[in-house]
C-alpha cells in the first residue's frame, strides 16, 4: 500500500470509529427487549485469552416464524462507540430488516459489543481480534436453541455501519465463500498485510472478494463535498477501498448520500432492495448447496459520484473506474438515490393482521414493506378515522418510521407497541375497528378490521 492509502485509511479510522460516541444512548447494556420465540439471543463474558473478544457480547436472532430450513443469516452490525454498540440491542427487532430476511427465508442477527466508552473499536471491528470466532460461535449456539442447526452454515449476508463496515468488509476478505453481499456503510477494512499502526493492520485481499457484490455507502458530508471536517477521511478511504476492488473487476459500487454525514440518513432504501437482489441471485434453493455466482449479463454501470447510470454494455467511460449494478431496475433506485434519497415505490404495504380488542385496548399484528418500510398506522372507528400511529415518527436523519430510528439505523428502545386505546368508545355499541398501514411514501394498505361486540 502507498503512503497516501495508510493515510487516508488512518484519518478515517481516528473520525469513523470514534463518531457514535457522540451519539451516546443512556440505556445501559443490561436492558434488552425480551427475546422469546421467534427471537433468541446468546451472550459471551469477555476473555482475557489472546486473540479472543476482550468485550462482553449479545447477539439476538429474529427467526421467521413461518420457515422450515434457514437459507441465510441477515447481519446487522452497529458502528463504533458506546452509543452505537448498545443501538445494537434491536438491531434485531427492526420491521424492515424483517421483511427482507423473511422474503429469502433467512434470519435477522443483530450484535451488540459491550466496548466502554472511549475504549478501542479495533478490538471488536477488525474480526481477526475475536469478534470473527465468537460470531461463528453465536450461529451454533442460537442454531441448537432456535431448533435451526443449520445456522451454523448457511450463507451470511452483512449490513455494517462505521466500525461495523469495518468489520463487514473484513469478514468479505477472510470468509469470500459464506457472504452473498456486503453493504458498507460509512466504513471500509485497509487493505495490505503491512501494520498501519498498533492494534491496525490491513487484510490479505483474496481474488475470492471480487465475487462478492458490494456496495460503499457513505454520506457526502463525509469528505466528498466537506473537506476537512469530522469524517472527512471516510471518503479516501472508500475511494482507495473501491478503486483497489473495482480496478480488478470486483462486483463493487459506491452511493454517495446527498444529504448526510456520519449518520446512516435514508439508506436503507436502497440498501435492502439492493441485498433483495443480491439474495434473489446468489441464494441455492437448496439449503447446503454454495452459493450461486452472481449474474452479470444485466449489470449497469454508473459513475462513482453519481449521475445516470446506463447498460453495462453502453457505457461509455471506463468500466473498471465505474460503479457496479447488478441490473436496470437497482440502477433506476440508485439514480435516486444519489439524486436526493427519493427512492420510489409503487407498491402498498402488506395489510395488518390479527387485529383484537380487549377492553378498550385495540392490538394488531403488521409486517413492513419491503421497498418503503413502515411509517405508521390510520385506525378508524365505524369508518371514521380517531388517530395516527405515531402521529409524527421520531428520525431525525431521515423518513419518519413507526419504530422511530437510532443513529445506527435501528429502532429506539422501549420498542413501539403495535396498540391503540380507544378512551372514547361507547361500551353499549357494537364498534367495527379498522387498521391501515402507511409506509414511508405515503402508500396505503387494505385496512384489517374486527367489529367489537358491546
Amino acid at each position: 500500500m502507498v503512503a497516501s492509502t495508510r493515510t487516508f485509511g488512518l484519518l478515517y479510522l481516528c473520525f469513523a470509529f470514534c463518531a457514535n460516541e457522540l451519539f451516546a444512548q443512556k440505556t445501559p447494556y443490561d436492558v434488552f427487549p425480551p427475546a422469546a420465540p421467534p427471537y433468541f439471543r446468546v451472550r459471551y463474558e469477555p476473555s482475557e485469552k489472546p486473540g479472543e473478544l476482550v468485550y462482553g457480547a449479545n447477539y439476538t436472532i429474529w427467526i421467521p416464524p413461518s420457515v422450515k430450513m434457514l437459507r441465510g443469516v441477515v447481519v446487522h452490525q452497529h458502528g463504533c462507540g458506546e452509543g452505537s454498540c448498545k443501538s445494537g440491542l434491536t438491531g434485531a427487532f427492526d420491521l424492515h430488516w424483517q421483511a427482507l430476511a423473511k422474503r429469502h427465508d433467512c434470519a435477522l442477527l443483530s450484535p451488540a459489543y459491550e466496548q466502554p466508552d472511549k475504549a478501542d473499536c479495533q478490538m471488536w471491528c477488525d474480526p481477526r481480534n475475536g469478534s470473527d470466532a465468537a460470531f461463528r460461535k453465536c450461529l451454533v449456539d442460537l442454531g441448537a436453541k432456535s431448533g435451526h442447526p443449520e445456522l451454523a452454515t448457511v450463507p451470511w449476508v452483512l449490513w455494517g455501519h462505521s466500525g461495523g463496515g469495518h468489520w463487514a468488509g473484513g469478514m468479505v476478505m477472510l470468509h469470500s465463500e459464506r457472504i452473498a453481499a456486503a453493504w458498507l456503510r460509512s466504513g471500509v477494512p485497509l487493505l495490505g498485510e503491512e501494520p498501519m499502526r498498533k492494534g491496525i493492520k490491513g487484510h490479505r485481499f483474496p481474488d475470492a472478494a471480487l465475487q462478492v457484490p458490494i456496495m460503499c455507502n457513505l454520506g457526502t458530508k463525509e469528505g466528498v463535498t466537506e473537506k476537512g471536517k469530522n469524517f472527512a477521511g471516510v471518503w479516501p478511504a472508500n475511494e482507495v477501498f473501491f478503486n483497489e476492488l473495482r480496478g480488478k473487476g470486483g462486483l463493487i459500487a459506491v452511493s454517495i448520500d446527498p444529504l448526510s454525514s456520519h449518520d446512516c440518513g435514508n439508506q436503507r432504501y436502497l440498501a435492502i432492495p439492493w441485498l433483495d437482489a443480491c439474495l434473489t441471485a446468489r441464494l441455492p434453493k437448496k439449503a447446503g448447496d454454495p452459493l450461486i455466482a452472481m449474474p452479470t449479463d444485466k449489470a449497469w454501470l454508473a459513475p462513482v459520484l453519481g449521475g445516470e447510470a446506463a447498460p453495462a454494455d453502453k457505457y461509455k467511460d471506463d468500466a473498471k473506474k465505474a460503479a457496479w449494478l447488478p441490473n436496470e431496475a437497482i440502477a433506476k433506485a440508485w439514480m435516486e438515490y444519489v439524486k436526493d434519497t427519493k427512492v420510489s415505490d409503487t407498491s402498498p404495504p402488506p395489510a395488518p393482521t390479527n387485529v383484537r380488542l380487549k377492553g378498550n385496548t385495540l392490538t394488531w399484528d403488521a409486517e413492513a414493506d419491503l421497498e418503503s418500510g413502515l411509517a405508521k398506522f390510520i385506525i378508524e372507528r365505524d369508518g371514521e378515522a380517531i388517530a395516527t400511529l405515531p402521529e409524527q415518527g421520531k428520525n431525525p436523519f431521515g423518513r419518519p418510521l413507526f419504530q422511530n430510528l437510532q443513529y445506527s439505523d435501528t429502532p429506539s428502545q422501549p420498542l413501539v407497541p403495535m396498540q391503540y386505546v380507544d378512551a372514547k368508545a361507547d361500551p353499549v355499541r357494537k364498534h367495527v375497528y379498522r387498521v391501515i398501514a402507511v409506509n414511508t411514501v405515503g402508500l396505503k394498505s387494505n385496512p384489517a378490521s374486527m367489529e367489537a361486540q358491546p
